[in-house]
């Protein structure tokens, strides 16, 4: 799997008051209504930044009334500082002899890499993570994927990084692991910037809604709808933030 590229087009290009976005056109969700999405591009976030300092600067001159805020998980995850180093992670026996005989998906390493299996290992422990192996090996010949992740369960399907092959540096140093308050953290940038939120780890697969805000006006159904087809990109877009406008 080669770099993945942007999906960041010329023609979706549009600029406002100083800030960069990519119109990615309206969705028709199962139930008729229609959306607008505006992937906005911000620069590349780092440990610690204020979340609600990001909308402000990059979602308020965009924003009308109405509208609804995508926050990409992994940009919450730096802000929060839900993070491991390959400094604080140390590949065991197991993770090194296991990580050989998983699979490379489209949508990222997955644990074909031994300092993010160990990290599962230290969250799961390693009696579930070989239980989760075995039932991975006995189930794909017919089909059935995704049996890891099940089994090991505790969010380790949205443990992001440690990407040797990403566009980013910090990535293949540092993984991002999906912060376990994610309605707390919803609640809270509504309450500092007055924007319902929804907090999304979502990829070409699937779109994972970790979290919305209390007041939220859509149902979950109709926010996979209008992140169906995963505006934010699965390259080096930059583009976390999507501003969910919906159409009378």
């Amino acid at each position: 799997m080669g770099i993945i590229p942007s999906r960041n087009l010329e023609e979706q290009k549009r600029e406002k008051d100083g800030i960069t976005y990519f119109d990615r056109g309206v969705i028709e969700g199962r139930d008729g209504k229609k959306y607008e999405r505006y992937a906005i591009q911000t620069h590349f976030v780092q440990r610690g930044e204020d979340q609600a300092a990001l909308v402000e600067k990059y979602v308020r001159p965009l924003y009308r009334e109405g509208d609804m805020l995508s926050f990409g998980a992994k940009v919450m995850c730096m802000c929060v500082e839900s993070v491991k180093t390959r400094d604080e992670v140390k590949p065991g026996f197991w993770a090194k002899l296991l990580w050989r005989f998983a699979a490379i998906n489209t949508t990222g390493v997955g644990m074909h890499e031994p300092y993010k299996l160990q990290l599962v290992i230290d969250i799961c422990g390693l009696p579930r993570v070989l239980l989760a192996v075995f039932c991975s090996a006995v189930t794909k010949p017919f089909g059935i994927h995704g049996v890891f992740y099940k089994v090991c369960g505790k969010g380790v399907g949205g443990i992001d990084g440690f990407y040797f092959r990403s566009s980013f540096d910090l990535y293949k140093q540092m993984a991002l692991i999906n912060p376990d308050n994610p309605g707390e953290l919803c609640d809270e940038l509504y309450r500092k910037t007055g924007i319902p939120v929804v907090l999304m780890d979502a990829n070409d697969l699937q779109r994972d809604q970790l979290g919305k805000s209390s007041n939220f006006p859509l149902t979950d159904d109709q926010i996979q709808d209008a992140m169906k087809d995963n505006p934010s990109g699965q390259g080096d877009e930059m583009t976390p933030l999507i501003l969910i406008r919906p159409i009378a």
